[in-house]
C-alpha cells in the first residue's frame, strides 16, 4: 500500500511539475544586485576536481560560463566514469587515489556528475552532450549510481552484471546558518510559509527516498503537502540539475529548508558554506546503497574494471567516510530491499 501512495505521489509531483516549470525557472534569475555574490555560485572546487594534466587557459566565470558537472579532458580519456552527482566533491580525492594506483590513466580519466536518470539518457543518446554552445560525445566505460537503478540498466542491457555495491548514504534537512525558519524535523516541512528547495522527481532519485521518508514522519498528507501543494502555491522550489542547486537556493535566501544526502551537508560544512543541518532519526530515515557496474562495450574495459574494484578498497573507502559515508555491508540489502522507489 504504502508502495502505491509512493507512485500516486511521484505521478501528482511529475504533473505538478509540468504546470509550474515556468514559475521555477523564473524565481532562479539572478538575484537582485544588494544580495549577488560570486562565490556563491557553482564550481566551488576553484579547478581542483579537472583531472586533466594541461589545463590551458583559464576561463570560468561562476553563473555565467562554468561547467560544474563535467570533469577531465576529452582527448583521448583512458577512462570515463558517468556518476550520480551526489557524491561530486568525493570525486577528485577519488579520482586522485586512483591515479596513484594505476599511473598510466594519471590525466585521462573524464567523469561527469548528472543524475542517474540524465545519465541514462546521455547513454541512450550514444554519449553526446549539449552544454550551451558545446557538444561533445564522451561514450561510458562506468556507470554509478544507487543500486537499484544499477540493477535496472543491467537489466535493460546497457550495463554487464555484476552491480557492485561499495557505500551507503542517508538523508539531512539542510538549512540556512542560523536556521532563522526554525525546522525541526520533517514535520515541519509541511508547514504554512516555510518555504523548500526539492529534488525533482522527474530525474533524481533521492526524491523517491525523501517521500518514504516524509510519509514515515507524518503520512501521505505530509508527503503530497511538500511535493504537491507546495509546488503548486510556489513554495517548493524543484531542482533542475541536481541537488546542488540546493545550497544554492538556501545561501541566495529563495528557500528556508531542503533535504539533502548527509555527505552533502558535511561537504558544505567543510568548504565553509554559511549552512547547517537538521538530522533526521533513524525511524524516519533511509539508507541508499551506491554500487556500479560496467556499461556494456565498453571503451576501456580494463580501466572499467580496475576502477570498480578500487572503490571497494580501503584508500576509496577512507576517502568515502571522510564525507559521511559508511561503508556497505550485507544487511543494508536486506533494509533496502523493503523500499521500491529507486535510490539515487
Amino acid at each position: 500500500m504504502i508502495a502505491l501512495r509512493i507512485i500516486w505521489l511521484t505521478s501528482c509531483v511529475l504533473a505538478a511539475f509540468t504546470g509550474c516549470s515556468a514559475q521555477a525557472s523564473a524565481s532562479t534569475a539572478r538575484p537582485g544586485s544588494p544580495h549577488y555574490a560570486e562565490r556563491l555560485y557553482p564550481p566551488w572546487s576553484h579547478g581542483e576536481n579537472d583531472p586533466a594534466l594541461h589545463q590551458g587557459l583559464a576561463f570560468t566565470v561562476p553563473e555565467v560560463d562554468d561547467m560544474p558537472d563535467f570533469h577531465g579532458s576529452l582527448d583521448h580519456p583512458g577512462l570515463v566514469i558517468y556518476v550520480g552527482g551526489n557524491y561530486y566533491f568525493a570525486m577528485a580525492p577519488l579520482v586522485h587515489a586512483f591515479e596513484a594506483q594505476h599511473p598510466r590513466l594519471r590525466g585521462r580519466i573524464f567523469y561527469v556528475t548528472l543524475p542517474p536518470g540524465l545519465l541514462i539518457r546521455a547513454m541512450a543518446l550514444g554519449g553526446t552532450f549539449t552544454s550551451g554552445n558545446l557538444t561533445f560525445t564522451a561514450q561510458p566505460d562506468v556507470y554509478a549510481a544507487g543500486l537499484r537503478k544499477v540493477q535496472a540498466q543491467i537489466t535493460a542491457g546497457r550495463l554487464t552484471s555484476p552491480a557492485r555495491p561499495y557505500v551507503t548514504n542517508t538523508l539531512t534537512i539542510m538549512v540556512p546558518a542560523g536556521n532563522p525558519a526554525h525546522i525541526r524535523s520533517l514535520a515541519d516541512l509541511g508547514k504554512a510559509g516555510v518555504r523548500l528547495v526539492m529534488p525533482n522527481p522527474a530525474w533524481e532519485g533521492i526524491a523517491r527516498q525523501i517521500i518514504i521518508a516524509l510519509h514515515k514522519a507524518g503520512g501521505t498528507a505530509l508527503a503530497r503537502r511538500v511535493y504537491v501543494t507546495k509546488v503548486l502555491d510556489h513554495h517548493t522550489l524543484l531542482t533542475h540539475i541536481h541537488h546542488r542547486q540546493t545550497p544554492l537556493f538556501l545561501m541566495q535566501g529563495l528557500a528556508d529548508a531542503g533535504v539533502t544526502w548527509k555527505s552533502e551537508a558535511l561537504f558544505q560544512a567543510q568548504i565553509g558554506h554559511p549552512l547547517a543541518q537538521v538530522n533526521i532519526p533513524a525511524a524516519e530515515n533511509v539508507t541508499a546503497v551506491y554500487a556500479a557496474a560496467m556499461v556494456r562495450d565498453a571503451p576501456h574495459p580494463r580501466a572499467a574494471r580496475a576502477w570498480i574494484r578500487f572503490l571497494r578498497s580501503p584508500a576509496a573507502q577512507h576517502i568515502f567516510v571522510r564525507y559521511g559515508f559508511q561503508p556497505f555491508a550485507g544487511t543494508h540489502l536486506r533494509a533496502s530491499a523493503h523500499h521500491s522507489p529507486q535510490s539515487r
